[in-house]
C-alpha cells in the first residue's frame, strides 16, 4: 500500500544498537547522511558492570562497548536485532524491516543482557522527555510515538512489589502522554499465570506474544492469566512472529532467533505503518490499540487459564489474536479522530444500572460499530460485543451479581463507567 514508516518515530530500550550498521543506520534520527548528532537520539544508562555476570574482575573493560557511552553501541547484539526487525533497510531484495522508513531513537538499559529496575526506569523516563548527552535540556516534542521492550525485570534483577510500581507509572505516564508502550510477553511458557514481570504484566502496556510460521503458539512464549500483581488482568493482547526471525546482529552479521524479544519489534514496526498511513493517529494510544486488537486474526486452542477459555477471543495464550498488518493499515486509513469537544460531547448511555439481565446500550453520535467490554472487579473481560445497531440490547444474564466496569471506543472516541448487576 505504499506506507513504510515516514514520519514516525519508535524508540526501544535494550543492550544497545550498532548504529553504523547499514540496514539501520540510514534510519538513525542522528544521523542526517553526513555527520552523526547524538544528542536527543541516544541515551545510555549503563554506568556500573553487572554483578550478575560473576565476572573475576570487575571492571569497565569486561563490556565491550563501555560504561555510559556518548554514541550509540550494543553490547550483547539483542538490541540490534529487534532493531532491524522494526526499521531495517532492504537490500539487494533482503527486507527485514517493518517500517524501513520510520526513524529510531535508542536507550541502552542493560549490561550485556542484565539490567536493573533503576536503568529500566531512566530509559522510561527519558523517552518521555529526550535530553542532550549531558542529561540536560529535557524535550518532550522529541519523544517516541513508540516503543519497543524486548526485555523483562525479574527479581534476580532487583525487581520487587515497591519498584515494579514505579515501572508502571512510567508506562502509564507514556502512555497518557501518547506513547504506544509494546513489551514482550517473556519466555517462561508454556504454563499459564507466566506473564508476571515488568512491563508485560502492566495495563499500560500492549504484551506481544510469539508464534511460528504455522501460526501456532511458541512453547516458549509466556501466558496470561496475569496473576503476579492479583490483578487477573488477560494478557497478551496479541501475538506476532517470534520464531525464526532473522535480523542483523553487530559487525554485519545475520541471526535467526526465537523469543518473544522477536516478536514485539513487529508490533512496533506495524504501529508505526498505521501513523505513516493516518497521521491523525499519532498520540492516540486507544485508537492504536482498538485497530490492532479487532483486526487480529482470530487464534483459539485447548489451553485455559484461570478462568479464560482456550475456545473464546481474547484468550490467555493468543490474545485477541495474530497481528495483520494488511488489515490494520485499512482499518487506520477508515479513521478520524474528532477534536476534544466532540469527544466530551459523545455519550453511551448503558441502562437499566442497576440491570438484572437485559442491558440497553444508546448512542448520540454517528457510528456503525462501537467496542463495548465489560470488566469485572479484578480486571478480568467478562464481556465483549460490537454495537452496529442503535439502540442496542445485550443479555447480561449469565453475569453474577456485583459491580462491573465498562469501557467502549469507537475511533477515536471513547468512554468508561461502573455498571451495577442485581
Amino acid at each position: 500500500m505504499g506506507y513504510r514508516g515516514a514520519g514516525v518515530v519508535v524508540a526501544g530500550q535494550d543492550t544497545g544498537y550498532d548504529w553504523e550498521n547499514p540496514r539501520i543506520q540510514p534510519s538513525y534520527r542522528g544521523w542526517d547522511g553526513t555527520r552523526a548528532n547524538h544528542n536527543y537520539h541516544w541515551h545510555d544508562a549503563i554506568r556500573e558492570i553487572n554483578l550478575l555476570h560473576n565476572d573475576t574482575i570487575i571492571a569497565p573493560e569486561n563490556n565491550p562497548c563501555g560504561l555510559d557511552v556518548d554514541a550509540p553501541c550494543d553490547d550483547h547484539n539483542h538490541g540490534t536485532h529487534t532493531m532491524g526487525t522494526m526499521v531495517g533497510q532492504e537490500e539487494e531484495g533482503d527486507q527485514i524491516g517493518v517500517a524501513p522508513e520510520a526513524q529510531w531513537i535508542g536507550c541502552r538499559n542493560m549490561e550485556r543482557g542484565w539490567g536493573s529496575p533503576a536503568s529500566y526506569l531512566e530509559c522510561f523516563d527519558w523517552f518521555l522527555a529526550p535530553t542532550d548527552l549531558n542529561g540536560a535540556n529535557p524535550d518532550p516534542s522529541l519523544a517516541p510515538h513508540v516503543i519497543n521492550n524486548s526485555w523483562s525485570c525479574p527479581a534476580v534483577e532487583g525487581c520487587d512489589s515497591m519498584n515494579v510500581v514505579l515501572l508502571q507509572q512510567a508506562t502509564e505516564a507514556l502512555r497518557a502522554a501518547g506513547i504506544f508502550v509494546v513489551a514482550s510477553a517473556g519466555n517462561d511458557g508454556p504454563s499459564c499465570n507466566t506473564i508476571s514481570k515488568p512491563a508485560a504484566m502492566f495495563e499500560a502496556a500492549f504484551t506481544v506474544g510469539a508464534i511460528g510460521s504455522n501460526d501456532t503458539i511458541g512453547r516458549f512464549s509466556s501466558r496470561g492469566v496475569v496473576t503476579s500483581d492479583g490483578s487477573f488482568r488477560l494478557k497478551p493482547n496479541i501475538v506476532a512472529p517470534g520464531v525464526g526471525v532473522r535480523s542483523i546482529v553487530r559487525n554485519g552479521q545475520y541471526r535467526t532467533w526465537n523469543g518473544t524479544s522477536m516478536a514485539s519489534p513487529h508490533v512496533a514496526g506495524a504501529v508505526a505503518l498505521l501513523i505513516s498511513a493516518n497521521p491523525q493517529l499519532a498520540g492516540e494510544v486507544d485508537s492504536i490499540q482498538h485497530i490492532l486488537e479487532t483486526t487480529a486474526i482470530p487464534r483459539t486452542g485447548p489451553e485455559d487459564c484461570e478462568g479464560s477459555l482456550g475456545s473464546e477471543v481474547p484468550n490467555a495464550v493468543y490474545g485477541y489474536g495474530s497481528l495483520n498488518v494488511l488489515a490494520a493499515v485499512e482499518r487506520a486509513l477508515e479513521v478520524e479522530i474528532v477534536d476534544t469537544e466532540e469527544v466530551t460531547a459523545a455519550q453511551l448511555t448503558l441502562y437499566p444500572n442497576p440491570i438484572q439481565d437485559q442491558l440497553n446500550v444508546r448512542w448520540n453520535f454517528s457510528s456503525d460499530q462501537i467496542q463495548l467490554s465489560i470488566r469485572d472487579t479484578y480486571g478480568r473481560l467478562v464481556s465483549s460485543q460490537q454495537l452496529r445497531h442503535n439502540p442496542a440490547q445485550l443479555d447480561l444474564s449469565h453475569l453474577p451479581a456485583g459491580v462491573y466496569f465498562y469501557e467502549w471506543i469507537s475511533m477515536g472516541t471513547q468512554g468508561s463507567g461502573k455498571l451495577v448487576v442485581e
